[in-house]
């Protein structure tokens, strides 16, 4: 009976423990859609606004940057790269989570304002995350932080990377940054309309 009752008691908190985690490998539906991506994920507004609040990052240049790394998607991973096109070998970087952080980037944010237990797929850390690096770009080369397009370049390549240029040398990185930019636009006006 004893056993029983173990066995039930583990069905019921494997049943329970999904959480969050039930929705982390999948995108809200209409991610052309601010409104429906806000309604769909409770605590996503506000998370951006206290990033906007405490780091200056509008809420609309987050979310098109987050669509762009993760489509919203909370463990999201770097593919697999494969040894003789069957045997995995890894992933492409350490990006992960709903801002794609690499490993020594989120080490850094960990160290300096985020704290040991903050975690790249908690849309909280996201996007604190988002927002101190952001906010450190807009210091360091004066991006604005409305300036959707030119902080993504900086946060795709680097602030090293960015002020030596590097995108220039990657066409679809560019293009990339432009829809970035019309994302967050789209973004903005949407969200005058579900505030």
């Amino acid at each position: 009976m004893k056993k029983l009752l173990q066995i039930g008691c583990l069905l019921l908190l494997a049943a329970c423990g999904g959480g969050s985690g039930a929705i982390s490998g999948r995108a809200p539906s209409n991610l052309d859609n601010a409104c429906s991506i806000l309604s769909q994920r409770s605590g996503y507004l506000r998370a951006f606004r206290a990033a906007e609040r405490k780091w200056g990052v509008p809420v609309h240049v987050q979310m098109a940057t987050i669509y762009q790394e993760s489509k919203f998607i909370a463990d999201a991973r770097t593919p697999l790269r494969y040894s003789l096109g069957v045997i995995p070998i890894g992933r492409q970087s350490s990006a992960f989570g709903y801002s794609q952080a690499l490993d020594a980037t989120w080490k850094e944010y960990q160290q300096q304002e985020g704290g040991r237990r903050s975690k790249r797929d908690d849309i909280r850390d996201a996007t604190d995350f988002m927002g101190w690096y952001m906010a450190e770009t807009n210091r360091s080369l004066g991006i604005s932080l409305s300036d959707a397009r030119n902080q993504y370049l900086a946060y795709h390549d680097g602030r090293s990377g960015f002020r030596r240029g590097t995108y220039r040398a990657k066409p679809w990185l560019v293009r990339i940054s432009g829809e970035i930019e019309a994302r967050a636009a789209m973004y903005q006006q949407q969200l005058v309309s579900c505030r």
